[in-house]
C-alpha cells in the first residue's frame, strides 16, 4: 500500500471511484469495443457554436471574466430559462455560470450544508450525488424508484424517507441513468412536501431538452418554489458541448451568493471561450438541438425494442439518452453481467449498482452513440446471452 495514503482524509478515502469511469478506462484500451457506457453525445458540437469559440480566440478573448460569468451569457441564460422553463432570474445576483453542472451542484451543496445535515435524492441516480453530499460531511438519504413506475419519484416514498435534519432535496428529471421523468401532478405533490418541510430543492435539469414524451416541467416554475429551488442546467447534453465544461445555476440571491463564494475560491470563473460558445448555443442552437433529439428518439426506440426482444425487460425512457434493462433473468448480478459482456463480446455497459443500490439487477446502456454501433452492440449481446447457462 502506498504510504502516502495516510495523508488522505478519511471521508475522501471512504468514497468509491466512479463506476462509469472504471469501465471507460478499460474500453479506451480495448480494440474494436462498442461502448454504451459513457453519457456523451456522439454528435460533434454544431459548427456555428465551434465557430463562436474560434472567433473568440481570434479576437484575443482569453482573459478572466466576472466570477458570475459574462454579462452577455447571463442575459442569454435569463432569457432562455424564462422562455422554456418559466422563472425569470435577475442577471446581477440570481445566475452563476460554472464549470459544468457538476461544479454547480458541488458549489450549491458546499454553500448550504452544515456537517450532519441530511440530503434526500432519488435512486438510481447520477454517480456524483451521494459522494458530493458526503464530501460536505452531510448524510445522503436515497429514495428508491422502480421500473414498474418508470423510475418516477413517488411522492409517498419521498414522504416516507424524510427524517428530521433533512435540508436539501436533489431532483434530476429526466433522470440519469433511467430516463425517468415527473409530470406536473407529481411535481406539484413534491413541491407541496418541500414547502411543508422547508426543503431547499436542487433541480438538475441537464437532460430537459431531451424529453421525448410530454412537456418537461421545471419544479422551479410551480407556485412557492422559485424562492426555494436552485435550477441547475448546462450545455453538455442538449448542445453536444461536453468538452466545453459549461453549466449554470439560477436561484434565490442569497443562495447564489453563497455559491459564488465557493466558486470564487475554488474555480474563479468558467473559461471565457466556453462562455462565448454558450452564448451562441442559446441564441442560435435550438434547431440543432431538436435534430439531435429526434435522432436520440429513433435510437431509443430501437435499443429498447432490441433489449425486450432479447428477454431483458426494458422500460421506455421518456427522456435523456439511457436505456436501463433488467438483467436478472440471466442469473448474473449487474457487475458480473457487465464485466462478462465486456470481456467476451467487447460491449461496455455500466452496472446498475454504479448508480446506487436501487440499480441492482440492471445495467445502463447509453444510446448516444450511432445507430450502427447500437445495432452491432445488440448482435453481440445476443451472442453473449446464448452462452449463459440460464438461457440454455
Amino acid at each position: 500500500m502506498d504510504e502516502s495514503a495516510r495523508f488522505v482524509a478519511q471521508h475522501v478515502a471512504s468514497i468509491p471511484k466512479s463506476g462509469i469511469r472504471d469501465f471507460f478506462a478499460i474500453v479506451s484500451k480495448m480494440k474494436d469495443a462498442v461502448s454504451l457506457g459513457i453519457g456523451e453525445p456522439d454528435f460533434v458540437t454544431p459548427f456555428h457554436i465551434r465557430e463562436a469559440a474560434m472567433a473568440a480566440l481570434e479576437k484575443g478573448r482569453t482573459s478572466y471574466t466576472d466570477n458570475r460569468g459574462t454579462i452577455q451569457l447571463r442575459e442569454e441564460i435569463s432569457r432562455y430559462v424564462a422562455k422554456y422553463y418559466g422563472p425569470q432570474y435577475n442577471t446581477e445576483n440570481e445566475i452563476l455560470v460554472t464549470v459544468g453542472v457538476s461544479e454547480a451542484l458541488d458549489a450549491l451543496l458546499r454553500a448550504t450544508l452544515n456537517p450532519g445535515d441530511k440530503v434526500l435524492y432519488h435512486e438510481p441516480c447520477y454517480v456524483s450525488y451521494a459522494p458530493s453530499v458526503a464530501l460536505c460531511h452531510a448524510k445522503p438519504i436515497p429514495i428508491r424508484t422502480k421500473a414498474s413506475d418508470h423510475f418516477a419519484l413517488d411522492p409517498a416514498a419521498l414522504r416516507a424517507a424524510w427524517e428530521p435534519g433533512c435540508k436539501v432535496l436533489i431532483l434530476n428529471f429526466p433522470t440519469n441513468p433511467t430516463g425517468g421523468t415527473a409530470d406536473r401532478a407529481k411535481l406539484e405533490e413534491i413541491a407541496k412536501f418541500a414547502i411543508e418541510k422547508d426543503l431547499l430543492v436542487a433541480s438538475d435539469e441537464i437532460y430537459s431538452e431531451l424529453t421525448f414524451e410530454g412537456d418537461h416541467v421545471s419544479i422551479a416554475s410551480l407556485p412557492g418554489m422559485r424562492e426555494r429551488t436552485v435550477f441547475l442546467h448546462g450545455f453538455s447534453k442538449a448542445f453536444a458541448m461536453t468538452g466545453f465544461r459549461i453549466g449554470y445555476a439560477c436561484g434565490p440571491a442569497a443562495v447564489i451568493d453563497g455559491m459564488l463564494k465557493v466558486h470564487q475560491y475554488g474555480i474563479m470563473c468558467a473559461p471565457i471561450i466556453s462562455q462565448e460558445a454558450a452564448v451562441e448555443a442559446l441564441r442560435n442552437g435550438h434547431d440543432s438541438m431538436l435534430h439531435m433529439r429526434d435522432k436520440y428518439r429513433e435510437r431509443r426506440d430501437f435499443i429498447v425494442r432490441r433489449f425486450n426482444e432479447l428477454g431483458l425487460p426494458c422500460h421506455l425512457p421518456r427522456g435523456a439518452f439511457y436505456a436501463f434493462p433488467d438483467i436478472t433473468s440471466t442469473g448474473l448480478d449487474s457487475l458480473a453481467f457487465a464485466s462478462q459482456l465486456l470481456a467476451s463480446q467487447k460491449v461496455a455497459m455500466v452496472p446498475g449498482t454504479a448508480f446506487g443500490l436501487a440499480g441492482a439487477g440492471f445495467c445502463r446502456a447509453s444510446f448516444s452513440t450511432s445507430y450502427e454501433r447500437i445495432h452491432e452492440a445488440g448482435e453481440r449481446i445476443a451472442r453473449f446471452l446464448d452462452t449463459l447457462p440460464s438461457r440454455k
